[in-house]
């Protein structure tokens, strides 16, 4: 799988309603997920709400397919959780959702865009076991060691 020929994902519907991810817009990175609800709606909390999406996906060999947050939703306080799509998985796909704590719940109604699929190529790894890592200028920072800003 070389990096000019495209990834095909293959996709089924499992129930009626159910979308097909899409972009919307010609430069998105990422594919929109709509929510697949036979009740027609459910409201989003503080705890983690599994929201069906009605697609299952086989990705190939070599895909990193990733569910990440949709920022529009985020930015008023409503999260998905980060998730990857093993190659393979054949379940569907659900998205785990939640509210921040100063966030009001939020209704998610069915067909609502509620996440975004990221497709990347995995990129080929061998573990070297060695007995030291070369330094660098930040060492052993963590997280925030080079600013905030």
């Amino acid at each position: 799988m070389d990096g000019a020929t495209p990834l095909v994902l293959r996709v089924v519907k499992l129930r009626a309603g159910a979308r097909i991810p899409e972009r919307h817009s010609a430069l998105a990175s990422g594919f929109d997920l709509h929510a697949c609800l036979e009740r027609g709606s459910l409201v989003v909390g503080e705890s983690p709400v599994r929201v069906p999406t009605g697609i299952a996906v086989a990705a190939p060999a070599g895909a990193d397919v990733q569910i990440r947050p949709r920022s529009g939703l985020a930015a008023r306080g409503v999260l998905a959780v980060l998730g990857t799509l093993d190659a393979d998985y054949r379940g569907e796909v659900i998205v785990t959702m939640y509210c921040l704590p100063a966030a009001a719940p939020f209704e998610i109604r069915d067909g609502d865009r509620i996440a975004q699929l990221v497709v990347a190529r995995l990129a080929p790894v061998t573990w070297e076991h060695v007995d030291a890592l070369d330094e660098t200028v930040r060492g052993h920072g963590g997280h925030g060691s080079t600013g905030m800003r």
